[in-house]
């Protein structure tokens, strides 16, 4: 920060951790335990809020990945009681109180529709770390181009697949938007489908329902009479807000690799909230949370969970070292990258691993814990399975051993 001298600036565990010192802020020391259980009581994962709707849940965890839909619908269920699937897809598509579209990192996301301007109005704002490769040709301009066509077609009650929409915005832009030059899991992408993450940043984009198995695209106006984007300053503020609400305590880098954002820009958010946030010690490191919001959770974690792939908490809550620890950085991790594998949560630490197989109305559950239960932490489990079920609508059966299943990357 700019009035922070360079002798207050160390280096910790590969984060950089600023002292708040010269700003009035007290020094507050907390443990571990205090971190995962503020962490899981945020997440809704110690217990489960009666009173709470499912955009509140969705918002608490700072958005649900959605890029595979049955992990979000299971990562929002799991933290609610009486929630399945299928009240997940009613909020979705009927109620329209979630909207699914491009998020934090450009994945894609369920956000609280009631958030959608605060969300687009920060991450319309947000440096991307890396953007286009020069060979695609697809420069700042020409994304510009491709969204003000999306804006253009994606109006009214209308819904379109890829192909269609590909169409109209080659006719608007010019053949260069087509040209097949993007890699892809299956041949190549034309240049246009690289500005749809940008396209749903500025609000002019989301998904439809799917036709069939053909995902569909429109404007989030279609079911938010009114919406715009919120103004950006603003709207960064509250994102970071809210990350430090879910994640915290937290440093301006570990924002960054949330968000996928360059780190010196986060830094220098962070900076300009300098006097509205508070310093945690931890384990000789500095993090940090919001002053207002900085209260350590009356609970200890405690709880046994089956966490999706790529759930809100692993993925974003850090050090990965204290999450992830022992046989959970190998088993649970693809090359320090979290949200994988399916992990198992005790006490706010991954645990073991898990995974299941759906055939018809029947789901096989195999749990592999790195260390052996306890006949508790058998009944807990045994309750997770039940519930992962009843909000998947299948039959369970549940095996202990070794997980083989392949990771998701």
């Amino acid at each position: 920060m700019r009035s922070w001298a360079p002798e207050l600036v160390d280096a910790v565990d590969d984060v950089t951790v600023v002292s708040l010192v010269e700003h009035g802020a007290g020094l507050i020391r907390w443990t571990g335990a205090q971190v995962r259980a503020r962490r899981l009581a945020r997440h809704h994962l110690s217990v489960r809020d009666d009173g709470a709707s499912i955009p509140d849940v969705v918002a608490a965890m700072g958005g649900a990945h959605a890029q595979i839909m049955s992990a979000a619908e299971l990562s929002i269920g799991l933290r609610m009681d009486g929630v399945s699937r299928t009240d997940v897809r009613q909020a979705l598509w009927q109620d329209h109180s979630l909207i699914k579209t491009f998020g934090p990192r450009g994945t894609v996301h369920l956000l609280p529709a009631i958030h959608l301007p605060m969300w687009t109005g920060a991450l319309s704002a947000i440096p991307t770390g890396s953007g286009p490769s020069a060979d695609t040709g697809m420069t700042a301009e020409r994304i510009g181009e491709v969204v003000d066509a999306i804006s253009a077609e994606l109006i009214g009650d209308v819904a379109l697949t890829t192909d269609e929409l590909g169409a109209r915005v080659v006719a608007a832009t010019g053949s260069w938007a087509g040209d097949l030059v993007v890699p892809a899991f299956t041949g190549m992408w034309p240049r246009w489908r690289l500005a749809i993450p940008a396209a749903a940043h500025r609000g002019v984009l989301c998904f439809g329902p799917d036709r069939g198995r053909t995902v569909t695209y429109t404007n989030p106006k279609r079911w938010l009479p009114g919406f715009r984007p919120a103004a950006s300053q603003g709207s960064l503020r509250d994102l970071l807000r809210l990350y430090l609400g879910s994640f915290g305590p937290a440093t301006s880098d570990q924002f960054a690799q949330w968000l996928a954002t360059p780190k010196p820009w986060a830094a220098d958010l962070f900076e300009s909230l300098a006097g509205e946030l508070t310093a945690i010690e931890l384990q000789r490191s500095r993090a940090w949370l919001m002053a207002d919001d900085s209260d350590p959770s009356p609970r200890r974690p405690s709880g046994v969970r089956l966490l999706p792939y790529f759930d809100a908490y692993v993925v974003g809550c850090h050090p990965r070292k204290d999450v992830f620890p022992g046989a959970a950085a190998t088993r649970g991790l693809s090359r320090g990258q979290a949200g994988t594998v399916a992990t198992v949560l005790v006490n706010g630490v991954v645990a073991g691993i898990w995974h299941q197989r759906r055939a018809g109305r029947r789901v096989a559950i195999t749990v592999e814990m790195f260390d052996p239960p306890g006949a508790r932490q058998q009944r807990e489990l045994e309750n997770e399975v039940e519930r992962t079920a009843a909000i998947v609508e299948a039959t369970p059966t549940l095996t202990y051993g070794p997980v083989s299943a392949g990771r998701h990357l």
